[in-house]
C-alpha cells in the first residue's frame, strides 16, 4: 500500500460532499485549539504522543487507538513536542452517513454520546485493530482515484469501515480503556454539565465559582487543564455551536441569538464571524 502523506493544513471545514481522508505525518506542529467541526471526525493514531481532550474528557491515547468525534462536541490533540506524531484522519458529512444507514443498520450510533457508556476513545485488540487500521488505508487510496469504480469501491470500503467501528463501539470487539487513559475531574464536570444546561441563561466565571463552592483561581486552573481552554471561551464556543444547530435547523438569526444567551445581536454577529468567518446569515446561505 502506499504510504504517500497528504500535506498538513489547519482547515477544520469539509471541500468535499460526502467525505474527506487524509494521512499526516509531522516532526511537530502546534497545538490547534479547542474546535469543533459540522462532520463526523473519525482518528487513527499510528505514531507519537497524544492527549485528547473532548469535552470534560482527557484520553491517553496510544498508537493503534481510535478517536471517535460527533459534530457536537468541543475538542483538541494535545501533541508531545519534538516526537513524530502520524496518524489518519476521515471525515465524513453527516447526510452523507446517515444516507448510508438503514431502518436496521445506523452507522452514525459509534458517535451517539447519549448511549450508555460512550466513550470516544476505541482501544481495538490484535486482529480487530490491524482489520481497522487495513480498512482505514485501503480507503486512503481509493479517496481521489478516477480509475473506473473506484468511487464506489471508496464508498463499499467507507461502508464496511462503519461497521466495524459501530460493533466495536457497541462492546462487541473493543479493547478495556483503563481509568488512568480517560481522566476526568470532578468539578470541572459538574460545571461542564451546568454550563450545557444553562447556556441560554447569563454565566460568568464569578457566578460558577460561587454555585460549586470553589475559588475562581482554582476553577480556571483546573477547567484549562481538564478542558483546554478558558471557562469565558468554552461558553463562547458552546452557545456559537448550539447557535449553529439552530441557523441550520431554520431559526432566524435573532432568536438564535437570544436562546443562546448572547446579550444582543451585535455580540453575537461579532462573535459568529470571529469564530467561522462568515455572518449568521452568509452561514445559512452557504448551508443552502
Amino acid at each position: 500500500m502506499s504510504q504517500s502523506y497528504s500535506p498538513y493544513t489547519r482547515r477544520q471545514t469539509m471541500v468535499a460532499p460526502d467525505f474527506e481522508v487524509y494521512r499526516y505525518r509531522s516532526a511537530y506542529m502546534n497545538e490547534v485549539e479547542l474546535h469543533h467541526h459540522d462532520f463526523y471526525e473519525v482518528y487513527l493514531l499510528l505514531r507519537g504522543r497524544v492527549e485528547y481532550i473532548v469535552e470534560n474528557h482527557i484520553y491517553r491515547m496510544r498508537p493503534g487507538d481510535v478517536m471517535l468525534v460527533s459534530p457536537l462536541e468541543l475538542h483538541q490533540a494535545r501533541i508531545e513536542p519534538d516526537e513524530e506524531y502520524e496518524r489518519i484522519v476521515l471525515w465524513i458529512d453527516r447526510g452523507f452517513l446517515e444516507q448510508l444507514s438503514t431502518p436496521h443498520t445506523s452507522l452514525t450510533r459509534c458517535f451517539d454520546t447519549s448511549v450508555p457508556g460512550h466513550l470516544n476513545l476505541l482501544r481495538l485488540p490484535g486482529a480487530a485493530g490491524a482489520s481497522l487500521r487495513q480498512l482505514l488505508e485501503r480507503l486512503r487510496n481509493l479517496y481521489g482515484r478516477q480509475d473506473y469504480g473506484s468511487d464506489l469501491l471508496a464508498k463499499s470500503c467507507l461502508v464496511e469501515l462503519m461497521v466495524e467501528l459501530n460493533r466495536a463501539a457497541d462492546g462487541r470487539s473493543s479493547g478495556r480503556v483503563s481509568a488512568e487513559d480517560c481522566a476526568s475531574d470532578r468539578v470541572v464536570d459538574a460545571v461542564l454539565a451546568y454550563i450545557n444546561e444553562h447556556y441560554s441563561e447569563p454565566l460568568s466565571l464569578d457566578l460558577l465559582a460561587e454555585k460549586f463552592f470553589i475559588s475562581k483561581y482554582h476553577l480556571l486552573r483546573k477547567f484549562d487543564a481538564q478542558v483546554g481552554t478558558t471557562v469565558h471561551r468554552y461558553i463562547l464556543q458552546k452557545r456559537l455551536l448550539i447557535a449553529k444547530q439552530l441557523l441550520v435547523g431554520g431559526v432566524a438569526p435573532s432568536e438564535a441569538c437570544t436562546y443562546c444567551g448572547f446579550g444582543d445581536y451585535a455580540n453575537f454577529y461579532r462573535a459568529f464571524k470571529a469564530e467561522y468567518g462568515q455572518t449568521p446569515r452568509q452561514y445559512v446561505q452557504s448551508v443552502k
